[in-house]
């Protein structure tokens, strides 16, 4: 249930990381998608994860 429920928030507020100042593209194959302000490297996109794991949005996305 509560999966369902963080799924139908994230299409109400999805933050786009590609307008994000600190989203980059790296070159690791596993990992293709990173946050310079959060320190990580991810195979979604880095809002994505910061959702899943902590139930929040990103608090750090500042456009570009």
């Amino acid at each position: 249930m509560k999966r369902n429920v963080i799924m139908i928030w994230m299409k109400k507020k999805r933050i786009d990381c590609f307008s994000c100042k600190h989203f980059y593209v790296t070159w690791d194959r596993r990992f293709p998608r990173g946050c310079k302000a959060l320190g990580f490297k991810t195979k979604n996109l880095p809002s994505q994860d910061v959702l899943k794991t902590s139930g929040t949005a990103c608090l750090a996305y500042e456009k570009k």
